[in-house]
């Protein structure tokens, strides 16, 4: 499984601000007059980071259910479209023989696209025979439009198989409007540097021995790991958390039975 660089850059950059805030801490803590360290010093840092920690949980957690619904209206907008494409396909099938090569090419389209979207890089023409002038979701709608039923119950058919068609280039550019990432810039700068802050409260008050690094270490990858995996589900079809293709293959091997 390929991971996202984009995520995994933001996730080394959270750690190191992180873990390098509380370094500064530790550092500070040895030059700061000892009177700024006192018990009523200390108690007002806990308070006001007391507060940057809720804002930032909040934050944080407004991060990832904004991801998470996005991720989760794009998983079922696909299991929808793989849905009508198996719904188009035996609509066609029905109507009968003359919709063969509509089928084909409609298999074809949906090959395309899934390569197109899980395969970045490939060489989508040559592998797939597809052309994006002839054979598109616009070109099947407009065969299926084409056709000349000479029965009640293939002109029922027609209509229904337009229909489903047109829901799935609806549904199509319903997907692609999801592509975009759901989390500002703003949010991820605001996040990193209150997360700083709080970890650099962390090392100003913590004694600097191993088991306090150690502790730090484990706290700093933490976050850096649950801002990781909130991007993921930003970047819906590459990295580790990615839309299941298995709906669209499923419906791959429905196509033209």
């Amino acid at each position: 499984m390929q991971v996202s660089m984009k995520p995994l850059w933001i996730n080394l950059v959270t750690f190191m601000c992180t873990f390098g805030g509380a370094l500064l801490g530790m550092w500070l803590r040895g030059i700061v007059p000892a009177h700024h360290l006192r018990e009523e010093s200390r108690d007002t840092v806990r308070i006001g980071i007391g507060l940057v920690a809720t804002l930032t949980a909040l934050v944080l957690g407004l991060m990832t259910a904004t991801a998470k619904s996005s991720f989760d209206g794009l998983n079922t907008g696909i299991k929808n479209m793989a849905a009508d494409v198996i719904a188009t396909d035996r609509l066609l099938a029905r109507y009968g023989p003359e919709t063969k090569d509509i089928r084909a090419t409609l298999k074809r389209v949906v090959a395309y696209r899934i390569d197109e979207t899980w395969s970045r890089g490939a060489s989508h023409a040559g592998k797939l025979d597809v052309t994006k002038e002839t054979e598109t979701g616009e070109w099947v709608v407009d065969q299926i439009r084409s056709l000349k039923p000479t029965t009640d119950a293939q002109r029922g058919l027609q209509a229904r198989a337009l229909d489903q068609t047109e829901s799935v280039l609806r549904a199509r550019w319903v997907v692609l409007g999801e592509l975009g990432s759901s989390i500002p810039w703003p949010f991820l700068i605001i996040l990193v540097f209150w997360l700083t802050i709080t970890f650099t409260s962390f090392g100003l008050q913590a004694p600097a021995n191993a088991t306090v690094l150690a502790v730090l270490v484990l706290c700093a990858l933490s976050v850096a790991g649950a801002v990781f995996l909130t991007l993921e589900m930003d970047a819906p079809f590459e990295g580790l958390i990615r839309v299941s293709v298995e709906p669209v293959r499923y419906a791959l091997t429905r196509l033209g039975l």
